[in-house]
Parts: C-alpha cells; structure tokens; sequence
C-alpha cells in the first residue's frame, strides 16, 4: 500500500507578508503587495512595478559571510525552510537524516549572481569573478543549502520547469514518500528574478502588465480588462510527512496531499494551448492519483496569471473536467495579491491551498470587476468566503507547456 502523505510545516516569505500568517492574513483582507519597484531604479523600464518582499533581512538567518556566498533565491529558500520546521516543531535529531530530503523548485535560480558577476568579467577582466560564482548561481544550490543546514541525506533534487517549478517539486517529495523511500521531506521552492535584464526580457514579450499608474489593481486574474502577469518574487517550503509517523509523534497536521498529476502540452515554447487540453488532463490525472471523482472538489487554487490566453486556457480546462460541476466549484487566482512568483508561486500557492482547508476559508481573486464572459466561473472576487471545503485543487502551469496539479484533502475528512 502507498503511504499517506500529509503537510505538518509551512513557510514562506511574499510580496504580502515574511510569514505564512503575514501572507496569509493580508490574502484574506485582499490586499495586494504589488507596489513600484524599490530594489532598484527602474526609471528606464516600460514596467516599473512588482511584488517585491519587503523588509527581508538575510542576516537573521545566515552569518556574514554565508549572505555574501549566497545568492537571494537560496537566502528565500532558506528562510522559509526554517519558519516550516519550526512550525512543524522539528530540528536535527528529530529524524533519521538518511530517510529525510530536500525537493526545492526554481524557475531561473541565481539570475542576479550571473549578471553581477557578468558585469565584473566585463568590467575588470576574468580574474576578477568570484570563485563562489558558480554555486551561488546554479540551480539546485537551494536544495542543496538546506539539506547542509538540516543534515538531510536523503532525496535531494531540484525541478526546474519554469512556473511549474516548486509544483513539480513537492509532488516528486510527495512521490518520494509515498514510495517509501523517505519519511519527510522539506519541499517547495525560491525565485529571486526582479532585476532590469528580466523585466527587458518579460516587458519585450509583451507578458507583463503595463499599469504603471496603479501597481496595486495590475494584476487581474480573469477579469476582462487584464492585460498581463505581474512578476514577483518569494519562496514557499512545506514540511511533507509520512502519516503514520506524523500522528505518533502528535504533529499538527494542516492537509493530506492525495493527488498529483502532471503533463505536457506540446503546443508552444510560451503559449498556453487554448483549448486547455494539457492543463485538463493535469487536472484529471492528480483527481485519478487520488482516487476523487471530480464531484468531491470544492475549490481551485487556479495558476491564472492574468494574461488574455492563459486564463481563459485554464477556464476551459476547468469546465473540460468538471462539466456541470464546474458552476459548483470556486476557483480564485492569488496571483491577483501576489503577482507571479514563478518558479515559487506552486509551493506558495499550495500553502494558501492547505490553508484554505484547514481554516475553511477561500482567499479570494481581488482587482476583479468584470469578469471575462468567457471565464464564467465563481472566481471568488474581491473578498475572502467561508467555506467548508473537503478537497481542493492547485495548478501551476509553466513556459513550455509544463502543467502540475496537486490535489489536497483536508485532514480530517
């Protein structure tokens, strides 16, 4: 038999909050954390916008020397890490290390060592670019970080699958478990992207939202008048556990991960397929990975990034699956708070899921005025809803075509 897997740890560190309790009660006032950049002087850029996380302070977690070789993606990631294994009341000694690992996602990585260093090369030579370069760079230095600091010996890997990323993440620690061949895993994922060349890169795609004049309503979700995806930054680490070994030892226990499925559209290098056919049967193969019929879903955590195509791929998917269930369902976008945290924004997105059902509360899709005739869904706009909700959805999708659903039950149902 598979073994049960359940969240019994959160963290996270988001343009709301530098707490999951910060992100989330600023989710169900419906405030936004979209504001003018301030990391740097965006004066020359078309967008000057973004979700940036305030106020955080790498010195609080790591010594001196430790922030100078770190990238801030890793610095996120292991802020995070270390607000969910306190909140599972964990430390080293409370778990066997070779039957303990790491799943950390990561869209880019460490983008702003690279063009740090890159501008060194160019201005005083070679012989001038750190040799710490390449390990505050590459990807999977996040994963590799925490496990260091935890004495994690197990499973360790990084998914890189752009806005799927840390989706992909916890559903391969979600594997792992459920496999047997760990009892807990430290799963989500960090994306530190908010600098000049990526804004150029976004803003020349024409993917990011131009309202310059109010960065607060920018991002929205299905709403008729969006006019594209808002870029964050964060990260989001949760504390997988095998069930069993979570009761006995008296853990507290937020949601039961129960489903995860994954696929490709196959379609385009950025574009969404239209028909919403990957995105659908994501959705289909986490319900059949948990044994739910589709009827048993209250609520969907939608990757709805605020862009033309995208969310109405999303809302097809949805009514693909779910069929007249579908006007039964609430289906809201954080992304309209939050803005896109990209190769973060599955593991963050997974917490407001699990927070969803453990407080039997929706966060709701906020900037959401008119809604796009042809969404037609109960977006839950503008204000959070009680709800009592005994399964619920999440989708991350990313460029390429990479689609990940995690379902979710709530603990006690």
């Amino acid at each position: 038999m598979p073994h049960r897997v359940v969240i019994t740890g959160m963290g996270a560190l988001s343009p709301l909050g530098l707490t999951v309790q910060d992100t989330w009660r600023a989710a169900l006032a419906g405030e936004s954390g979209i504001a003018p950049l301030e990391s740097f002087d965006a004066a020359g850029l078309e967008v000057r916008f973004g979700g940036e996380v305030r106020g955080f302070d790498p010195s609080q977690f790591l010594d001196r020397r430790e922030v100078r070789r770190t990238d801030r993606f890793i610095q996120l990631a292991i802020a995070a890490a270390d607000e969910a294994m306190r909140d599972a009341g964990l430390a080293k000694g409370d778990y066997d290390p070779d039957r303990t690992g790491v799943s950390c996602g990561t869209g880019i990585g460490g983008i702003q060592t690279l063009t740090e260093q890159h501008q060194i090369l160019l201005e005083r030579g070679p012989e001038r670019v750190s040799p710490l370069f390449i390990p505050m760079m590459i990807a999977n230095m996040a994963a590799a970080q925490v496990a260091i600091r935890y004495d994690m010996r197990g499973p360790n890997m990084t998914t890189v699958t752009a806005c799927a990323s840390s989706a992909h993440a916890l559903g391969e620690a979600f594997r792992r478990i459920q496999y047997g061949e760990a009892d807990l895993m430290l799963a989500g994922g960090a994306e530190a992207v908010l600098l000049p060349l990526c804004f150029a890169g976004f803003i020349n795609m024409k993917a990011l939202s131009q309202r310059n004049d109010d960065p607060a309503s920018a991002s929205r979700p299905f709403d008729l008048d969006r006019d594209g995806f808002v870029m964050g930054e964060g990260s989001g680490m949760l504390v997988f556990e095998e069930r069993e070994r979570a009761i006995a030892r008296g853990a507290h226990i937020y949601a039961e991960v129960v489903g995860y499925g994954m696929t490709a559209d196959a379609y385009h290098i950025v574009e969404p397929a239209p028909d919403g056919d990957g995105a659908a049967r994501a959705m289909r193969a986490a319900l059949r990975d948990g044994g739910l019929p589709p009827e048993s879903v209250g609520y969907i955590n939608a990757h709805a990034t605020a862009t033309p195509k995208g969310d109405i791929g999303e809302a097809n998917a949805v009514r693909s699956v779910f069929g007249a269930h579908s006007k039964n369902l609430a289906v809201s976008s954080t992304k309209s708070m939050t803005g896109h945290l990209l190769g973060a924004a599955g593991a963050v997105e997974a917490i407001f899921t699990a927070l969803a059902l453990y407080e039997s509360t929706l966060p709701p899709t906020i900037n959401l005025h008119r809604l796009d005739p042809e969404i037609d869904l109960d977006c839950v706009p503008n204000e959070a809803r009680h709800a009592e909700v005994e399964v619920a959805l999440t989708n991350s999708f990313g460029f390429g075509g990479q689609n990940v659903t995690l379902a979710l039950r709530r603990a006690d149902a």
